[in-house]
């Protein structure tokens, strides 16, 4: 049988304890997460880092801390970082990942329109472009390279896919390439 990788994000971008209270907050919370996803036969954890009181976090203090917790229960969990955020600097989006040099750092590899439908309100509660040009793909993938980083590109539609090609014509994304398809999300 061929290998299978199982990636568990322990607990996205924009989901919260409203709408799973398992989402973890704190470095602890997010560690005991890893564990059960290890134990379940995850060997890669997706982490968007929050505050204690769970709210996203874009700085390496929180990535750090998480990063720690999650390597003290499951030491062989191979750790991949998300950069994707709305509205922050793309010389900010990449910060926890030249400072930790995680095996895996996340390579979103287009646009998109994102949203947050509410189906018990029946409303959309946030509706904005993700924005991902290549020159900011392009900036990401060249620090990934440079800390030694392998970028796993984040595919939301499948034109995303088609977008890796110019980066390998030009040498800076190069095999094996890994992808993730991350299809289903409203707006992706």
């Amino acid at each position: 049988m061929d290998p299978c990788v199982i990636t568990c994000a322990l607990s996205g971008v924009a989901a919260d304890r409203d709408q799973c209270p398992a989402i973890p907050y704190t470095p602890e919370e997010y560690a005991s997460e890893a564990r059960r996803a290890a134990d379940a036969g995850a060997s890669v954890v997706h982490i968007h880092a929050r505050y204690p009181d769970g709210r996203p976090s874009f700085r390496v203090e929180e990535y750090r801390d998480i990063t720690l917790a999650v390597l003290a229960e499951v030491p062989e969990l191979i750790i991949n970082l998300s950069t994707g955020a709305v509205g922050v600097p793309i010389a900010e989006r990449v910060t926890q990942i030249t400072a930790l040099k995680p095996e895996l750092g996340a390579l979103n590899m287009g646009s998109m329109n994102y949203a947050k439908y509410s189906s018990s309100r029946k409303e959309i509660l946030f509706d904005l472009v993700f924005a991902n040009p290549f020159s900011e793909i392009m900036f990401l993938l060249e620090e990934m390279n440079s800390a030694g980083v392998k970028p796993e590109c984040e595919c939301f539609d499948t034109g995303h896919i088609a977008n890796t090609a110019p980066l390998i014509d030009m040498g800076l994304l190069r095999s094996p390439i890994q992808f993730s398809l991350i299809l289903g999300v409203l707006g992706g």
